[in-house]
């Protein structure tokens, strides 16, 4: 009796979503990513974000069917109207929200997950003209920060955090953040979830690589610097009776530049 529930539960987890039921989803899934967002009305009417998903799950469905040219006339539509450019063939997950929604490209072999969030200036695009898996794939749970570009046939896990415009073009393991161009991985999250609905919107909360590195080479400096005023004093203090050449064994005083940086 209990492996009768559980398949009967497994079956309906994965049955397909009705066409219905996907767009429900679209549109309710702004109140929990988008505080500007009042009411449904205020969505249907206003958000192009919505509207390209929208449509892109009915040319979506006739790509599917073999209506190629009447997908490609729809998807054609929706970007002049939405600033949206989502190729019919590519496979969306559920609840894809794209914010501000202008200037977004999608690829025809991309494939998203679930609860994902784009912002304006967004693409997945191709780094290849040969018919094969030539774009990206997202999991669930990915945020991608205004003006990225994920290029190539790439994997990035779920909960992963693109910084805006990175230039990402590796393979990103579950739960990291992304910036810089090429794209690097300088945080680890964990699997933890930050948010509780699991959506996690804190992409502004990410370290600053440049200037860490410029840091650390600061301090790599001063240890050399100090290193090299050590030398010349300990040369002076054992050999200065047999000493020739004090020109070279004295230590020289620092230009004003240096003392500039240093300061």
């Amino acid at each position: 009796m209990v492996m009768a529930i559980s398949d009967n539960m497994k079956s309906k987890a994965q049955a397909p979503q009705s066409f219905l039921a996907q767009w429900h989803e679209d549109v309710h899934c702004v109140f929990g990513r988008d505080p500007a967002a009042h009411s449904v009305w205020e969505i249907l009417l206003t958000y192009s974000g919505v509207h390209a998903v929208l449509m892109h799950r009915v040319s979506h469905r006739l790509w599917k069917a073999n209506w190629k040219l009447a997908a490609r006339i729809l998807s054609a539509f929706a970007k002049m109207f939405t600033s949206v450019e989502i190729h019919p063939g590519a496979t969306i997950g559920r609840r894809l929200f794209i914010d501000h929604a202008l200037g977004v490209v999608i690829g025809e072999t991309t494939e998203i997950g679930d609860d994902v969030t784009l912002y304006h200036g967004v693409t997945l695009g191709g780094t290849t003209w040969n018919k094969e898996k030539r774009h990206p794939t997202l999991g669930n749970n990915v945020l991608v920060g205004s003006g990225a570009k994920i290029l190539g046939a790439i994997t990035l896990g779920n909960n992963v955090r693109v910084g805006a415009n990175s230039v990402v073009i590796k393979d990103v393991p579950p739960c990291c953040t992304v910036v810089g161009i090429p794209g690097r991985i300088i945080q680890s999250k964990g699997t933890q979830i930050q948010n509780r609905h699991g959506i996690d919107l804190d992409h502004h909360l990410i370290p600053d690589p440049v200037g860490k590195a410029i840091a650390c080479l600061m301090e790599r400096i001063d240890e050399l610097e100090a290193k090299q005023t050590e030398s010349p004093k300990v040369m002076i203090e054992e050999n200065c009776d047999n000493c020739e050449a004090e020109s070279v064994c004295t230590p020289k005083k620092e230009s004003p530049v240096k003392l500039a940086v240093r300061l």
